[in-house]
């Protein structure tokens, strides 16, 4: 069968590539920025801690997307988001010198806008802990 004569030619996907914002809610998307949030967050929000100035919040979000209490609408956004910070492939990459995180943070700026109300304190709470923890304070 082509991806023409498929019900839903649109649903393959090719986990280096760019993730498109309008398919943040499609079920299969979901679970692949799920995957690449498991896979690569820790490691990356443990190297970039000290560095990034919005490391709460991406902990934050971290926190309120793996709830169970999280509405699915919100979980998608932010699965999204982290995948974006994520992943190596972004529209500035991370690794130039002051400007490299400049997107992450808008992306995260974005989000806190659209479903900022559903992190709750304890997402915070334990974003703070951990933030101080791998900032060593």
């Amino acid at each position: 069968m082509s991806a023409r004569e498929k019900a839903s030619p649109d649903v393959s996907f090719d986990p280096e590539a760019e993730i498109d914002p309008g398919r943040a809610l499609v079920p299969a998307v979901m679970r692949l920025n799920e995957q690449r949030v498991d896979r690569g967050f820790w490691p990356k929000i443990r190297r970039v801690a000290a560095k990034i100035p919005f490391a709460k919040e991406a902990l934050s979000v971290w926190y309120c997307a793996k709830d169970d209490e999280t509405p699915i609408a919100a979980k998608g956004m932010m699965f999204a988001a982290l995948a974006y910070f994520v992943l190596p492939v972004d529209a500035i990459p991370d690794f130039i010198a002051g400007l490299g995180y400049t997107d992450d943070a808008a992306v995260f700026t974005a989000l806190m806008a659209i479903v900022g109300r559903n992190l709750k304190p304890k997402h915070k709470l334990a974003a703070r802990r951990d933030i101080e923890r791998l900032r060593g304070e």
